[in-house]
């Protein structure tokens, strides 16, 4: 998933981005209200981590930009910030939670792990595929007994898919959420095709998948209806 870290504490943000990173997240960083606000507009993020107390900004006017953009976008709140006005200001916005600094990193991820359950209406971190089942905590993919063996962008691939079941996602949606920013110059749709290619030929190997679809000229999307 893709991370926008809103935070004026240089050291804070990377010390952020380092270990989110390290949990296969992608991530960017803004230092100032300015800089995340053109961030925004041009990126589409799954989380955006956002202190409120930025030099140039009010981070509440961060909110409300961004959701104006992207309804689907999710905020948690990173703010040393302890007045309750704040924290219901923001949560009145559109922010989906709240963590005081100082904060664990590991309650941070565990965190925004919790919101994309809620977010995606996933109740397990085994998800069920037809004859296969994704294990989200351990990022394993099991036929039966028997492990697949996929790459970590493939498995991240699948899985943005499988969050967004029944919706069709676009080539360059699918790429800039797993890849990075699609306006790249190395930018190719066909870099997408051969990764669903390589996927859909291991997940054959042990069984047929015709939930994972292809819709032409579109994109992909993962159907319920075929499973």
């Amino acid at each position: 998933m893709n991370v926008l870290i809103v935070e004026d504490e240089k050291s804070l943000a990377g010390e952020i981005a380092l270990f989110l990173k390290r949990e296969n997240f992608l991530c960017d960083m803004a230092h100032t209200g300015s800089e995340a606000s053109e961030k925004i507009a041009v990126n589409l993020y799954d989380f955006v981590l956002l202190d409120l107390g930025l030099p140039d900004y009010n981070g509440l006017d961060i909110i409300r930009e961004a959701k104006e953009i992207n309804s689907d976008v999710s905020f948690i709140i990173i703010t040393a910030r302890g007045a309750v006005e704040d924290r219901i200001k923001g949560l009145d916005l559109g922010a989906d939670d709240y963590l005081p600094k100082p904060f664990a990193l590991a309650e941070l991820h565990a965190r925004i792990m919790a919101v994309a359950r809620r977010k995606f209406r996933i109740s397990s971190p085994d998800i069920t595929l037809g004859d296969f089942v994704m294990k989200t905590d351990s990022r394993k993919l099991m036929c039966g007994q028997k492990e697949v063996e996929i790459t970590r962008k493939e498995f991240d691939l699948l899985y943005y898919l499988v969050i967004n079941r029944n919706k069709v996602l676009a080539r360059h949606q699918l790429y800039e959420h797993i890849w990075g920013n699609t306006l790249d110059d190395q930018y190719d749709s066909n870099f997408i095709d051969v990764h669903i290619k390589n996927i859909r030929k291991k997940l054959n190997a042990h069984a047929p998948a015709p939930w994972l679809e292809t819709v032409r000229g579109v994109g992909y999307r993962i159907s319920t209806d075929n499973q």
